[in-house]
């Protein structure tokens, strides 16, 4: 069996039942979103001096880089999907960035606490724990998970 099969399926094991699903179909992307967002509020001042000025000088960008090597290691299919999805998460990101009501590592801030309290409420539906709470890389596997689905129903291979 392949890693990722078997990381899909030790993940899969503490999310049956189908309102804890159908949170995560909510909260995973939040959650992804909002500590992107987290990242990307940090001052950045010694990367632009590293890289310049670009999309390239933050540390969402960093960061998300390093958790795609991990997610190459394990799928290419599901890590050019998860490269797109980070794409757009840094794009929604840098908008929200923009706006004058809050500032975006607030908004980053109650988002990830909101979708957090909605997983919670899910397992404790659900009567099992949070797959991370045994291993921390399976906050990495969340996102793959639902994007795993989304390749078996249009027919691609991951």
């Amino acid at each position: 069996m392949r890693r990722i099969d078997a990381l899909l399926e030790e993940y899969g094991a503490s999310h049956k039942n189908a309102f804890n699903k159908k949170v995560h179909w909510v909260c995973v992307p939040l959650i992804f979103w909002s500590v992107v967002a987290l990242l990307y509020s940090i001052p950045n001042d010694q990367l632009t001096y590293i890289f310049g000025v670009g999309y390239f000088d933050n540390w969402a960008v960093i960061v998300l880089f390093l958790a795609l090597i991990y997610y190459f290691t394990l799928s290419v299919p599901l890590a050019l999907g998860l490269f797109v999805f980070a794409v757009i998460c840094i794009a929604v990101a840098r908008a929200v960035s923009g706006w004058e009501v809050l500032p975006l590592w607030a908004v980053g801030l109650i988002v990830f606490f909101l979708a957090w309290i909605g997983q919670f409420y899910g397992h404790k539906i659900e009567g099992k724990k949070p797959s991370f709470l045994k291993d921390l890389q399976f906050l990495l596997i969340g996102p793959a998970w639902l994007l795993h689905f989304i390749y078996k129903k249009i027919g691609l291979r991951y």
